[in-house]
């Protein structure tokens, strides 16, 4: 080997010592970079304790709306210039009734409009929202809730929308009578068509005004104590009825409310009007039926502590039925998960249990009955429609009837309806007792 040839060699050796030394030097800044980028994951995922705040709908009335734009429109993409507009409207009679206006500024001929109570909003709401707003002063972690109807779907409206608030129940009144006209052609059965008409001569018999004077009908009342120990004595046994007085002259005074709910018990009987004033609806199997269909009644009085007596009625008639569901066989399922406030368990099973059995004996269930068409005179202004109570209370109308008659009521027929009414003073149909032979 020359020396050329081993000076050639030696040129190539330290050549590839200097890439061996450039890589791992390479390598070596590489992994510094891989550490300091490690370093900086890590400051990111710190943690910290937070306090967590719950806010519920029923504990603050300033709830967020949220409102979304089906349509494309981006509020945030606008010129600094114009800055958009935005009104929340309140049905003066339906106070749970909301409209969310956006005008995009205020030369813009169209508006965006969302409402709580159509097109998605009248759907059925299967989940619920809650917005979380993080606090790293404070270190406090603050979840909203916000209320399935509170949710607006803001479609695109040309023209002035400052009355659509005041101008939707009558859409909705609209709808419902193009509704009931075209229902008139569309029967499948003649028993359709009959509950029909029925449901059409109900409507017409609705009487606003006479839901004025409710709170004069529940008003304090003068009893003549002795004439209702001598008729509890003579005739509360044998027909099983709540407390009356024989000399009333006045139907309200006939079957004394106090008599009936006692004072310490309204406070209990408030989770209908609490449901209304969020918005919700009444509607079954949590409810009976017949408070379904007269529910309508609370909107239509104007005094506010009628209104609460009102649904403080509805609320205990509601109790009634459900523990007769929960002793009875047919409608245990349907009641089971009710729950009853505890001053009305103990009262309940005082006046109707069964300690020999869970079922309710006939005596009991009869007096349980008698308390609950009492009530449904109440609401009825004395003049009461029973189809759909009946159907609450599993009985036919014929075998209510029966319990009505030994209420003391008459019957009328209106509308082609029959009406069970309350007259004063009154006057009780003779108690049969059969005699075994």
């Amino acid at each position: 080997m020359t020396k050329k040839h081993k000076k050639d060699i030696v040129d190539v050796s330290m050549e590839e010592d200097d890439d061996r030394q450039l890589q791992t030097a390479a390598e070596a800044e590489g992994y510094s970079k891989k550490k300091h980028k490690n370093k900086k994951i890590r400051k990111r995922e710190e943690r910290i304790e937070v306090k967590i705040e719950t806010v519920h709908g029923s504990s603050d009335k300033s709830l967020p709306l949220i409102g979304y734009f089906p349509s494309g429109y981006d509020p945030e993409k606008r010129p600094r210039a114009e800055e958009p507009r935005v009104r929340v409207l309140k049905n003066m009679k339906r106070n749970h009734r909301y409209q969310l206006v956006v005008s995009p500024n205020e030369s813009s001929p169209v508006d965006f409009v969302g409402t709580n109570y159509s097109g998605e909003a009248a759907a059925p709401q299967l989940c619920s929202y809650s917005l979380g707003v993080l606090d790293k002063q404070t270190q406090t972690l603050k979840i909203v809730q916000i209320e399935a109807n509170k949710i607006f779907r803001l479609e695109p409206k040309f023209g002035d929308q400052d009355n659509a608030a005041d101008e939707a129940p009558k859409v909705a009144e609209n709808e419902a009578t193009v509704e009931d006209t075209e229902a008139k052609f569309n029967f499948s059965t003649k028993k359709s068509e009959r509950a029909a008409k029925k449901e059409r001569a109900l409507r017409a018999n609705r009487d606003p005004e006479a839901q004025e004077d409710l709170n004069k009908k529940m008003a304090d009342a003068k009893v003549n104590t002795e004439a209702l120990e001598a008729g509890a004595a003579t005739t509360s046994s044998a027909r099983n009825i709540p407390p009356h007085d024989i000399s009333a002259t006045m139907p309200q005074q006939a079957y004394p409310l106090e008599k009936i709910i006692f004072k310490g018990e309204w406070r209990y009987l408030l989770d209908i009007a609490e449901l209304l004033q969020e918005g919700r609806d009444i509607t079954p199997p949590a409810y009976p039926v017949y408070v379904c269909n007269r529910i309508h009644k609370i909107e239509e009085v104007k005094d506010e502590e009628a209104k609460e007596s009102l649904a403080c009625i509805f609320s205990y008639i509601n109790h009634l039925i459900k523990f007769k569901e929960k002793n009875s066989m047919d409608g245990f399922s349907s009641a089971k998960n009710h729950k009853l406030p505890n001053i009305l368990i103990q009262k309940f099973n005082d006046m109707f249990g069964n300690p020999e059995s869970k079922r309710l004996a006939d005596d009991k269930r009869d007096l349980l009955i008698s308390y609950v068409l009492v009530l449904t005179l109440f609401v009825d202004n004395f003049k009461t429609e029973f189809s759909d109570i009946a159907k609450d209370l599993r009985m036919s109308t014929g075998s209510l009837r029966r319990h009505f008659e030994y209420l003391g009521c008459k019957f009328i027929r209106e509308n082609n309806i029959t009406l069970a009414t309350l007259p004063a003073p009154l006057k009780f149909p003779e108690v049969r007792v059969r005699r075994r032979r």
